[in-house]
């Protein structure tokens, strides 16, 4: 007779670090997927207050205001962030893009052997009404990728 007392036991012992990595790098895909989302929304609201405004200058401060205010809304804090807003055909009936820089950390998961940060990029583009007027006014927002400012976080 074959005694096997034990073995499920040691079956245990040599499955479970497996299963703890595999579970850990659940958490960490969806962390990482949960921060894409917010900053996937981050650029659609940026571009979306972007386009909402008169001037260019006004733009850029309503695309860095609403992106930061998205990404802190949802709890998500970026290490480096920044909100570049693409105003070349920021003329009626054209579009605005914006597209948000993201260093999310990934601190707290140091067993699957990750730290540092991970950079997320989004990009969107909002249409401008075709009927309204736009006034004058620009900044370094003129051109692709112009207004980059750093912001110290969400």
């Amino acid at each position: 007779m074959n005694d096997e007392r034990g073995s499920a036991t040691m079956e245990l012992a040599l499955l479970a670090p497996v299963l703890l990595v595999l579970l850990g790098f659940v958490v960490f895909l969806g962390r990482v997927t949960q921060a894409r989302a917010e900053v996937d929304a981050a650029a659609r609201d940026a571009a979306r207050a972007a386009s909402l405004t008169r001037t260019v200058a006004d733009a850029d401060v309503a695309a860095q205001r609403s992106a930061g205010d998205t990404l802190r809304g949802q709890g998500i804090t970026c290490r480096r962030f920044s909100v570049g807003l693409d105003t070349s055909r920021f003329t009626p009936g054209g579009t605005v893009t914006a597209e948000v820089h993201c260093a999310v950390s990934l601190a707290g998961l140091h067993l699957l052997g990750l730290s540092g940060t991970k950079t997320l990029v989004s990009r969107f583009a909002a249409p401008l009404d075709r009927y309204r007027a736009i006034t004058g006014g620009s900044s370094s927002a003129d051109r692709p990728g112009g207004s980059n400012a750093e912001i110290g976080g969400p």
